[in-house]
C-alpha cells in the first residue's frame, strides 16, 4: 500500500525510460527490455536489481491501464511531482488560517452536493484510489477496512524457452520456478505456531496513520504494524513473521498453439498468495522461442526455401516438401523462375483463426564445378537456346556505347 505523497512522487515514466506521451506499444516494448535485464533469475543475490525489477514492474501495472494510467496522469497535474498544488505552499486561501493543516479529503470531498460527508463520492479516494483498489476509502472506516482486509497477491512473472514446434503446435511443459507462497509452519499468519497476531495498539488495527506535511495531512501505512493492521510479538521461525517464504514449486502450464516469441501468457490465480484470505496474484509466462533448421514464420504463415535443378525449373516437376506435422506434395510449373514463391493454404500456424499458410520459395541451384561431360551438354544447350535473356539490359548497353 503506497501512501498519497508517495504515489504523487513515483514517477512512473522514468521508471521505464519512455516518455509521458508514450503509446501503449513503447510503453509495452520498455517494460519487457529492462523486465528482462533485471529479473531475479538473471540476476540472483543482486537486491538493486530486484528492487529496480519491482519499481519497473509497479510502473507497468499502473501505466499499461489506460484507466490507471489517467487517474495517475490527473493526480500528477493537479498536485505536481513534489506533492503540492500549484501556488499553495502556505494556508489554503479562505481557510481557516495561513499554514493551517488541513486533510485532502475536504477539499475533494466538498466537490459533491452541500453537506456529503468527508471522503465520500467526489473525494481525494476517487481519483487515487482507484489505482490501489482502495475505491474512494477516505473515512477512518474505510481506511481501517482495506488496510486489515484481504489483499490480494503479487503477480509473478518466469520464462519459458519452447522448440519452433512446440510455439507452432501447441505444448503442455511443466515448469520449475521459485516464487512466495504461504509458509507452511504458521498457515501465513507471521505468528509462532501457539501463538496469534494482536491489534496493532498505534492505529488501532486501521493499518494507516496521519501526519502533517505544510498545508496538507497525508495517510500513510502504519510504520508499527507496516499497514496490516496487526502485530506479531513472537514471529513464526520459518518466515520472521511475514506468513510469506520462497518456495520451489513445480506447475504445468498449456502453451496455446500459435504463439510467438516474446509473447506474455497470464495464468489467473497462480502467483503469489493473498494475505489476510486475499485472492492470489497472477502467473505471467514470457515466451522465447528457437529457431527451426528449415522453417521460418511471418505472422500465421511458415515459410521454407527450396532448391531445385535448373532442368527441374525448366521442365517442370512434383516436389514432396516437409511440414511441422506431415508432408505436402507440391507441383512446379515448367518454366519457374528462382525466387519465386508458391503458397500451400492451411498448413501454416494453427491459431484461434483461420490457420496460415505455407509459403515456399524455390532456388535455383547452380553447380560450382561441371564435370568435362556436363560443361560439355550446357555449352550444347547454350548453343541451342541462343537466345538473350536480357533484351532490355543489351540494348541499353549499346545505347550507352554509341553515346
Amino acid at each position: 500500500m503506497l501512501s498519497t505523497r508517495d504515489f504523487i512522487e513515483k514517477d512512473y515514466y522514468a521508471a521505464l525510460g519512455v516518455p509521458k506521451d508514450a503509446d501503449a506499444a513503447a510503453i509495452k516494448k520498455a517494460y519487457r527490455k529492462l523486465a528482462t535485464e533485471l529479473h531475479p533469475d538473471k540476476n540472483p543475490n543482486n537486491a538493486d536489481a530486484e528492487a529496480r525489477f519491482k519499481d519497473v514492474s509497479e510502473a507497468y501495472d499502473v501505466l499499461s491501464d489506460t484507466k490507471r494510467r489517467a487517474e495517475y496522469d490527473d493526480a500528477r497535474r493537479l498536485f505536481g511531482a513534489g506533492g503540492r498544488t500549484g501556488g499553495f505552499s502556505g494556508g489554503f486561501p479562505g481557510g481557516a488560517g495561513g499554514g493551517e493543516p488541513f486533510d485532502l479529503g475536504d477539499l475533494f470531498g466538498a466537490a459533491g452536493t452541500a453537506g456529503a460527508p468527508r471522503g465520500g463520492a467526489g473525494g481525494l479516494g476517487d481519483l487515487l484510489g482507484g489505482l490501489f483498489g482502495g475505491g474512494g476509502a477516505g473515512t477512518a472506516r474505510g481506511r481501517s477496512q482495506a488496510a486489515s482486509g484481504p489483499a490480494r497477491g503479487q503477480d509473478v512473472e518466469t520464462e519459458a524457452t519452447l522448440s519452433f514446434d512446440e510455439a507452432v503446435l501447441g505444448v503442455t511443459v511443466p515448469l520449475r520456478m521459485q516464487s512466495p507462497g504461504t509458509c507452511p509452519t504458521c498457515s501465513g499468519s507471521g505468528a509462532k505456531p501457539g501463538t496469534s497476531p494482536h491489534t496493532c495498539p498505534v492505529c488501532q488495527g486501521a493499518g494507516v496513520t496521519s501526519r502533517s506535511q505544510g498545508a496538507f495531512a497525508f495517510s500513510e501505512p502504519c510504520r508499527n504494524c507496516r499497514g496490516t493492521g496487526q502485530v506479531v510479538d513472537d514471529p513464526c521461525p520459518t518466515c520472521s513473521g511475514s506468513g510469506i517464504t520462497t518456495q520451489t514449486r513445480t506447475i504445468t502450464v498449456r502453451i496455446p498453439a500459435g504463439v510467438k516469441d516474446g509473447q506474455r501468457i497470464r495464468l489467473p490465480g497462480k502467483g503469489a498468495p493473498g494475505r489476510r484470505g486475499g485472492p492470489a496474484g497472477d502467473l505471467f509466462v514470457v515466451v522465447h522461442v528457437a529457431e527451426h533448421d528449415l522453417f521460418g514464420r511471418k505472422d500465421d504463415d511458415l515459410t521454407l526455401t527450396v532448391p531445385i535443378t535448373f532442368a527441374e525449373a525448366a521442365l517442370g516437376t512434383t516436389l514432396t516438401v516437409p511440414t511441422l506435422d506431415g508432408t505436402v506434395s507440391l507441383k512446379v510449373p515448367a518454366g519457374t523462375a528462382s525466387g519465386r514463391t508458391l503458397r500451400v493454404r492451411g498448413r501454416g500456424v494453427k491459431g484461434k483463426g483461420r490457420a496460415g499458410d505455407l509459403l515456399v520459395t524455390l532456388e535455383v541451384a547452380v553447380p560450382v564445378r561441371l564435370t568435362a561431360a556436363q560443361r560439355k551438354v550446357v555449352e550444347s544447350l547454350a548453343e541451342e537456346m541462343d537466345e538473350d535473356p536480357r533484351p532490355r539490359i543489351t540494348a541499353a548497353v549499346q545505347a550507352g556505347a554509341q553515346r
